[in-house]
């Protein structure tokens, strides 16, 4: 699926930058750089990894794609039509088809409301149903669908487990049936055996219902398993986009190589021929005083004199799209 009719969200050269409080009165104002000329397309029936260290730039990246977070520049097309060029009500009504999965369902869900009620409030607030009949039959379709039962909808949040809290969320999710959904690091705060019960979950959802997933996750494991294409993110900006078969069997930049060196539970699963990038040290720099050549140079294993003074920019090699000078083979 690569033509256009099968894109469903299109995002170009999106930057966000928050202002920092002045040192002084009439001091100048600084930013924090969080996302940067961050590029991508989420393809119907897919889903798109954006992976990265804490503070890459991931969940600011996905949350201005959907206007929760304010972008500073670019544009953000879905089936189309220009996200960020749309008014309150409009914004409103495209909202019906992007929804978001939170990674604690716990502090999402109104803890004084019983869960019937949280899963029903999307269907009220937008008007969806012709009666309060069909609306609580919505309901208790959509418990169904996540696996809980009919008679847990007059529970309490704090009732349920972990795990049955995500399900919760993800029926809210799904009750204005949407086409898109974030999926926010949304099994980070489970146990393993209930990440898998959840993974599959939201698999099963995908094929039956034609969802497109944006999945947000530091978890290369999780990645790997669920997503069909990955970008890597470092520092605000994409150093690395490709299928999930290329990505992981010949990783091109060394910060994706060293991220999937580091994540243990893809120790047994790194092909015959996969070639090690080496293992990077230290912090990123801050977003608020970007480098002028490569973001990842003072890190990386192979870097070298024109890292430090030229940016490289995201470029095909292979099946993938790398930013780096000095590639791995």
């Amino acid at each position: 699926m690569n033509g256009a009719e099968d894109t469903l969200l299109d995002v170009a050269d999106l930057s966000v930058r928050f202002p920092m409080a002045r040192k002084s009165l009439f001091g100048e104002r600084s930013y924090l750089h969080a996302v940067r000329g961050v590029s991508f397309v989420v393809r119907r029936g897919r889903t798109l990894g954006l992976v990265g260290e804490s503070g890459s730039g991931k969940t600011t990246t996905a949350m201005a794609a959907i206007r929760l977070v304010e972008a500073s520049g670019g544009a953000v097309r879905f089936e189309g039509q220009d996200l960020l060029a749309l008014d309150g009500e409009a914004m409103r009504l495209a909202r019906r088809h992007v929804q978001v999965i939170f990674q604690d369902p716990y502090s999402s869900l109104n803890p004084r409301e019983r869960v019937g009620a949280i899963v029903r409030e999307p269907l009220d607030l937008m008007g969806i149903g012709a009666s309060s009949a069909e609306r609580e039959e919505r309901v208790r379709e959509l418990f169904a669908l996540v696996g809980l039962r009919p008679d847990q909808m007059a529970l309490f949040p704090h009732q349920f487990s972990g795990g049955q809290r995500q399900r919760v969320s993800i029926a809210r999710a799904l009750a204005t049936n949407p086409k898109l959904v974030v999926c926010d690091e949304p099994v980070s705060a489970l146990d393993v055996a209930i990440q898998a019960q959840i993974l599959n979950l939201l698999r099963r959802l995908q094929d039956e219902m034609g969802l497109s997933y944006l999945f947000i996750s530091h978890d290369l494991g999780v990645v790997q398993f669920i997503c069909d294409d990955v970008a890597v993110m470092y520092l605000g900006e994409i150093v690395e986009l490709a299928d999930r078969a290329s990505l992981f069997s010949q990783p091109r930049h060394p910060y994706t190589a060293a991220l999937i060196e580091a994540a243990p539970s893809l120790a047994r699963r790194k092909s015959a021929g996969y070639r090690r990038g080496g293992m990077v040290k230290g912090d990123p720099p801050s977003p608020m005083s970007v480098p002028k050549g490569c973001a990842f140079a003072s890190r990386c294993p192979r870097v070298a004199d024109r890292c430090l003074e030229e940016k490289p920019e995201l470029r095909p090699m292979g099946a993938t799209l790398a930013a780096c000078h000095f590639p791995l083979g």
